[in-house]
């Protein structure tokens, strides 16, 4: 990895990753009943929290849109470590199978529908995509800066026309 990798754009790569597996579980959810639904998980979170901490309950869609805001800000916290395309698929797989094993012990109950071998192998294909996302994208940003920067075009290649611009 380039030394010159730096913060802004391990932000940069992590949001990738958060946007892509929030926006494949979000379209998901639109397009079949048996799809991951951890945005229910979130909101069983926050209600949670809000529960432990004497808070009154926004509605619903303010809920539902916090929860989907603190997955976007959360997965952006930890894909901003998938720097190499190792750490991307790694750090997938991680997520896929905490997403499907965490809940229940931290008292969130089962993600819905994870039951089924079918939303199992779905949650842990998309964290890895968010994974891969966000390797790419950290790949992309470290090749673009190691490449020199265009000087504008080599007036030789122009044959006869070269002579034109004094080389």
């Amino acid at each position: 990895m380039n030394r010159e990798f730096g913060i802004p754009d391990a932000a940069i790569s992590g949001m990738a990753g958060a946007v892509a597996v929030t926006t494949v579980h979000q379209v998901a959810r639109r397009l079949t009943d048996s799809a991951p639904r951890m945005d229910v998980v979130g909101v069983r979170a926050l209600t949670r929290g809000a529960h432990m901490a004497d808070v009154p309950l926004p509605g619903p869609a303010t809920l539902h849109n916090a929860a989907l805001a603190g997955d976007l800000l959360c997965n952006t916290a930890y894909y901003s470590l998938a720097t190499t395309w190792t750490r991307g698929i790694v750090l997938g797989l991680a997520a896929g199978v905490g997403a499907l094993v965490l809940p229940p012990r931290m008292g969130l109950g089962d993600p819905p529908k994870s039951d089924r071998l079918s939303n199992k192998m779905m949650t842990v294909a998309w964290y890895l995509a968010g994974g891969l996302a966000a390797a790419a994208t950290a790949t992309c940003l470290t090749s673009a800066r190691e490449e020199p920067p265009a000087v504008g075009p080599d007036w030789k290649s122009f044959g006869e026309l070269g002579h034109l611009r004094g080389t």
